[in-house]
């Protein structure tokens, strides 16, 4: 089991998924309690769209474009659910298919990039350097202050924003923060895990530990578990498998909820 831990890669790859993976789980808790799972869905795929710009005014590393465009994409459909009558799944399907479409069509001018748009959609944490594994202990470090200093706040609009209200939480304020913090979490995240991957992180664990949790609280702790369960299960296995390591992540994810729903129905 420790033989993986000889090689450098190996060491980055795994500190870098044991560094991600409890921030995407433990968001990924509130995204499936607000049913988000889409909105996240949509931010990681619209982030393509930013991928491609960068790339089209010959930035070496679009990371800038990438965030601004995931952020515009996040605050637009919150603005338009907001300020106007349509369903939050029809914005974020309008929103989805339009900058896939628009990312679609700035690849097709691109020549020599296909490499850049795989590397982003499935991505390969067997690839990570030292200075994206630094990344990832800044990227946990912030994303674990945002989170736990603004928690309760989380918490209560998850539960119920007409209760949050009453309490004195400023709502509009609070779910603007939550996007957010979600959308920086998706961007930055993508570059070293790919938008595949991600997605499955933020889901897939959380699920699962709705399937043995009766409280927020015991939500977050088993999904934070099972997420890095799954990362290192995952990274270990592509390994030993010679596999690719996202898909490997993500299989070990859905194992576990597979596993987590039969105790369930067990239990019951």
């Amino acid at each position: 089991m420790f033989e993986p831990l000889q090689f450098s890669f190996m060491q980055r790859a795994i500190i870098t998924a044991l560094l991600l993976s409890p921030i995407c789980a433990l968001m990924g808790v509130f995204v499936i309690a607000r049913k988000m799972s889409f909105f996240s869905d949509t931010i990681g795929h619209s982030a393509l769209a930013g991928v491609a710009v960068g790339l089209l005014i010959g930035l070496k590393e679009p990371l800038t474009t990438l965030l601004i465009t995931s952020l515009a994409v996040a605050i637009i459909v919150f603005w338009l659910r907001e300020k106007t009558e349509l369903l939050t799944d029809t914005i974020m399907a309008l929103m989805f298919s339009g900058m896939i479409a628009v990312a679609i069509i700035i690849f097709s001018f691109l020549k020599g990039y296909k490499g850049d748009l795989h590397r982003y959609l499935f991505g390969d944490i067997l690839a990570v350097g030292n200075i994206d594994t630094i990344a990832s202990a800044l990227l946990f470090v912030l994303m674990s202050f945002i989170i736990f200093k603004n928690l309760n706040q989380f918490t209560i609009i998850t539960t119920n924003e007409e209760l949050a209200f009453a309490c004195g939480v400023n709502v509009g304020k609070a779910n603007y923060l939550f996007v957010i913090t979600l959308t920086l979490t998706v961007a930055l995240s993508i570059r070293l895990l790919g938008i595949m991957l991600v997605t499955s992180l933020l889901v897939v664990p959380a699920a699962a530990a709705r399937n043995v949790s009766v409280t927020l609280r015991q939500q977050l702790i088993f999904s934070i578990l099972f997420g890095l369960f799954s990362a290192l299960a995952g990274t270990l296995s592509s390994y030993y498998l010679n596999l690719p390591s996202g898909p490997c992540i993500t299989l070990a994810c859905i194992l576990v909820f597979i596993l987590t729903l039969i105790w369930k129905k067990v239990k019951e």
